[in-house]
C-alpha cells in the first residue's frame, strides 16, 4: 500500500488590509497564490473608521488564517485630513487629483505600517510581506511609488534578524501598475464580494459614502470604466451625482 504524500505547507504572508476595495483585492491576490494569509490591519485614529468593520468583514469573506488590529495614534501627529480636524477635499478634478501631493497623505504612514508589518512577519516566520499601493495612489502619495517599495524591500532586509541570516522577505505590490478598473476587475475574477468594502474618506454617520471625496471618485470611475455595477452604499444626493458623471 502507497503512502499518502503529504499535503504541502502552505507559506505564511502578511498581508495589509485595511478594509478598502485595493486591500480586498489584494488579499485575494495572496490567497489565490496559496500564501497563509495573516492579515494585519491597522486602527491608527482615522476618522474613518468604518473601514476598520469592513475590514474585518473581508478577513471573513476572503478567510485568513488570522487578522490582527494594531493600534496606534497617528492623530498625535495630525497633519492629515485623516488624521486631524481638516477638511477633506471634495469635488476635484482628475487634473486637480494627479497633481501634488494631497493633504489626505497621512505621514509616512506606509513606511510605518510596513515597519511594523516587517516585524509581525518576523515572529510569523513569514518571507512574504502584501501591500496593496497602486499606480493611481503613486501619482500623489510619495509612499507608494515603486522606488519606495524596492528602497523599503532592501532596508527590511538590512534591518532584520531574518535578513541578515539570508531569508530576506519579499514586498509584493501586485496592484500597483494596474488602473482601478483593473483592480476591480480582477477582485470580481476572484470572488471579492465589494458591498463589504469601504473607501470613503468622509462618511455619513450612518457609514454612508460621500461621493463626493477623491477616493469615491476614483472608485466610482473605476467600477464604471470596469463596466461593473457600483455596490456601494452612497449618500442619497451623492448617489445621483455619481450617477450623472
Amino acid at each position: 500500500m502507497s503512502a499518502v504524500p503529504p499535503t504541502p505547507t502552505k507559506s505564511p504572508a502578511v498581508v495589509l488590509l485595511s478594509g478598502g476595495l485595493d486591500s480586498a483585492t489584494l488579499l485575494a491576490v495572496a490567497k489565490s497564490e496559496a500564501f497563509e494569509c495573516h492579515a494585519l490591519t491597522f486602527d491608527y485614529g482615522q476618522r474613518h473608521r468604518d473601514e476598520l468593520e469592513a475590514a474585518e468583514a473581508v478577513a471573513r469573506q476572503i478567510g485568513t488564517a488570522s487578522h490582527t488590529v494594531f493600534s496606534l495614534n497617528l492623530r498625535n501627529f495630525g497633519g492629515s485630513a485623516l488624521t486631524d480636524d481638516i477638511d477633506v477635499p471634495k469635488d476635484r478634478d482628475p487634473q486637480a487629483m494627479s497633481h501634488g501631493i494631497p493633504i489626505t497623505y497621512v505621514p509616512a504612514r506606509n513606511l510605518i505600517f510596513l515597519s511594523i508589518a516587517s516585524g509581525y512577519a518576523e515572529t510569523l516566520g513569514a518571507r512574504d510581506l502584501f501591500i496593496g499601493v497602486n499606480a493611481i495612489d503613486y501619482s500623489g502619495y510619495p509612499d507608494c511609488r515603486p522606488q519606495f517599495i524596492r528602497s523599503f524591500e532592501q532596508t527590511a532586509r538590512l534591518a532584520t534578524k531574518a535578513g541578515v541570516e539570508g531569508r530576506g522577505m519579499k514586498i509584493h505590490a501586485p496592484l500597483i501598475e494596474l488602473s482601478k478598473a483593473q483592480i476591480i476587475q480582477l477582485g470580481t475574477r476572484l470572488g471579492v464580494d465589494y458591498t463589504l468594502t469601504h473607501s470613503c474618506y468622509d462618511p455619513t454617520p450612518e457609514g454612508l459614502a460621500c461621493g463626493r471625496c477623491d477616493s469615491c471618485q476614483l472608485r466610482a470611475a473605476g467600477f464604471r470604466d470596469a463596466r461593473i455595477a457600483d455596490p456601494t452604499r452612497y449618500a442619497p444626493a451623492a448617489a445621483a451625482a455619481i450617477r450623472l458623471r
